[in-house]
C-alpha cells in the first residue's frame, strides 16, 4: 500500500511518522460511554487499517498516524456525545509523550514539513492465522509483550505497545474483514444491531492476566462501505 513519511523534530527529538497516502473513507473511530472505543470498518479500509497495524509491528522506531476525525460519520452508528478520533501506533522502542502529540501533528501539517511518498510491501508470513486461539502467556514478562498502553490526548487515541501487541491487534481487523462481507451480503444489516454483528475485541491486558475488567475497551465492527 502507498504510505506517506514525514519527519518532524521537537525538543530536540526527531519523529518520523507513517501515514495513508490516501485518506480513509470507512474506517471511522469513536470514544463512546465509559472507557470504550468503537472502530468501523468496512473490507477496503479495514485492511489498509489491518495493514498498517502491521507495519507498527515491523517499524520500531516510527508512529504509525491514522486521521480518522475526518471520516464520513457511521449512517446509523453512535449516540449522543460519541467523539470521533485519530489513532496513533506508538512502538515503545519510540516513546512518544502524549502531551507532544499535537504539537507533532501540527508540524506535520505545515506546509514545510517534508512528505516522501513510498510503497510498503508486507511478506504474507506477517499475517496472523485468523482461526488461531488467542492465548495470553502465563509468563508476566512475556505477557506484557501483548500489553497496549491507552491514552487519550488532542482527540487522539494513543496506543503505544511492541510487535507482538499490534499483529495481535492486526488478526482482529483482518477477521472483521474476511468475516464481515458473506455476512453482510446474506443477512438483514442493521448497523449496529444484535441480528447482524461481526465483531472483535483487541485485547488490551493487564499485567495480572486475572484483572481484565477493560479486555474490550476496543471494539472493531464490520460496516458495509458507508462513503465513495
Amino acid at each position: 500500500m502507498k504510505i506517506v513519511v514525514q519527519k518532524v523534530r521537537l525538543a530536540g527529538t526527531e519523529y518520523r511518522v507513517i501515514r495513508p497516502a490516501r485518506p480513509l473513507k470507512n474506517g471511522a473511530l469513536y470514544k463512546t460511554h465509559g472507557n470504550f472505543y468503537e472502530m468501523y470498518v468496512d473490507r477496503t479500509d479495514g485492511r489498509r487499517i489491518g495493514t498498517l497495524w502491521l507495519l507498527a509491528a515491523r517499524s520500531p522506531r516510527s508512529l504509525v498516524y491514522l486521521p480518522m476525525r475526518t471520516t464520513r460519520a457511521v449512517p446509523g452508528i453512535g449516540e449522543d456525545g460519541a467523539r470521533p478520533l485519530d489513532l496513533v501506533l506508538a512502538p515503545r522502542t519510540a516513546p512518544l509523550r502524549p502531551s507532544r502529540w499535537k504539537r507533532v501533528r501540527e508540524q506535520l501539517r505545515t506546509a514545510r514539513a517534508a512528505r516522501e511518498v513510498h510503497t510498503a510491501r508486507l511478506p504474507e508470513r506477517d499475517v496472523p492465522d485468523l482461526d488461531g486461539d488467542y492465548v495470553l502467556p502465563d509468563d508476566p514478562k512475556e505477557a506484557d509483550k501483548f500489553r497496549l498502553r491507552k491514552d487519550l490526548y488532542a482527540e487522539t487515541l494513543l496506543l503505544t505497545g511492541g510487535a507482538a501487541a499490534f499483529r495481535e491487534g492486526a488478526k482482529d481487523i483482518f477477521a472483521v474483514t474476511k468475516y464481515g462481507p458473506p455476512e453482510a451480503a446474506t443477512r438483514l444489516y442493521i448497523p449496529g444491531a444484535c441480528n447482524y454483528h461481526v465483531c472483535r475485541p483487541v485485547y488490551d491486558w493487564d499485567l495480572d492476566p486475572r484483572n481484565i475488567r477493560e479486555w474490550e475497551q476496543l471494539h472493531v465492527e464490520f460496516c458495509p462501505r458507508w462513503a465513495r
